[in-house]
């Protein structure tokens, strides 16, 4: 965070209202910050978002809005597990999270916190590793705590678990796919037991949330957005650690790769990503000469807050300015800007149609400022 802007701190009127928001139907880390932004508070955007759905076209029943009473159960539950929501732009919220395009509103944080404040390095790779895959996990994990460093990883099998076990002494950070009450891989629960006492357990998901396919890579996006750079080890051609490392890259984070036989399918990822530009790892030293020298780099935090043009509540495109706007979209994605210079509309009035569409569940947001229709 900037050093001239003092954290934020939500009420608890104010968590309840964000976490109905981020919980409702349609409404992701990039539609919050929007709605918010048009808003100017989770409480207007809630009343909103019925509006907003049926001028967006939706299928006909409302959006399905996280009621009170089922924020106010999942917090309860939250602190039976002695987890806490912590709000982006909160001092307890990880700095370097908070940076990237799609941070989450709001995250549960359970163990020791402090540890989100060091400097992290992820360490990511196959749950089939190989027995030296694992014993160099082991080392450069090890080695990585002594230096002073936090080691995220996603709590799989293999590497990953190999570098939590290694770094338990002095700092682990477990990312989670689901919530914090269902852990996978099952077998792990020790595992996130012991990291605890030390470290810590994040993640963006519901209590109760069984983690599917596509929360994996969901949950990659903030192993890398928590780090400073991110180490494979072993990654076959179509490995999820691959994905982890082209999120790292739009994030601007350091990617660093282990190289391994070309004869060893687990060694084929990593050795395509050094042939690709990634910096080869053969000792910890690689890692810490290139993270150094950026620990202190003060970047500017995103927080979800209104941003000058002021509530959009009032604005009501027309239908002309709706059509325009609308025809312009496709499947393919599309700047945002360039919306307002083709539809020779205002900024404010392609903001709402698209916060309708999105609302409706027939919008897309991507980074970069890009939009395509579902």
């Amino acid at each position: 965070m900037s050093e001239d802007k003092e954290p934020i701190r939500l009420t608890d009127e104010q968590r309840i209202d964000w976490l109905r928001l981020i919980r409702s139907q349609n409404v992701g880390p990039r539609t919050f910050r929007a709605l918010i932004n048009h808003f100017g508070g989770a409480r207007a955007a809630l009343e909103a978002l019925p509006g907003l759905a049926r001028r967006g076209g939706g299928s006909g029943a409302a959006p399905q809005i996280y009621s009170r009473a089922q924020a106010e159960r999942e917090i309860e539950a939250a602190h039976k597990l002695r987890a806490t929501f912590v709000a982006i732009g909160e001092a307890d919220y990880p700095p370097r999270l908070q940076m990237i395009d799609d941070a989450p509103p709001l995250i549960t944080i359970r163990g020791h916190g402090g540890v989100l404040a060091m400097p992290m390095v992820a360490i990511v790779g196959s749950r089939n590793a190989s027995g030296a895959g694992v014993k160099f996990t082991q080392r450069i994990a090890r080695e990585l705590g002594e230096a002073g460093f936090a080691v995220v990883s996603g709590l799989a099998r293999g590497i990953d678990a190999a570098a939590h076990r290694a770094s338990l002494a002095t700092g682990t950070v477990a990312v989670l796919a689901g919530g914090h009450d269902r852990v996978y891989p099952p077998e792990h629960v020790e595992l996130l037991d012991a990291i605890l006492p030390s470290g810590v357990a994040l993640s963006e998901m519901p209590l109760g949330w069984e983690p599917r396919a596509r929360d994996f890579p969901r949950r990659n996006r903030l192993i890398s957005g928590l780090s400073l750079g991110v180490v494979i080890v072993e990654a076959a051609k179509r490995s999820g650690s691959l994905i982890t490392a082209r999120l790292a890259l739009e994030q601007g984070r350091e990617v660093f790769a282990v190289p391994g036989s070309p004869l060893d399918p687990r060694a084929e990822g990593t050795n395509n990503l050094i042939k690709q530009g990634a910096t080869p790892v053969t000792e910890t030293s690689d890692i810490v000469s290139v993270l150094q020298p950026i620990m202190g780099i003060e970047l500017p935090a995103r927080e979800p807050e209104p941003i000058g043009e002021g509530p959009l509540h009032d604005v009501e495109p027309a239908p002309d300015e709706r059509t325009r706007i609308i025809a312009l979209l496709s499947p393919t994605p599309v700047l945002i800007d360039d919306l307002v210079r083709l539809s020779k509309t205002s900024p404010r009035v392609v903001r709402m149609v698209l916060l309708e569409l999105e609302i409706a569940g027939r919008l897309e947001r991507h980074g970069g400022g890009l939009v395509s229709l579902m």
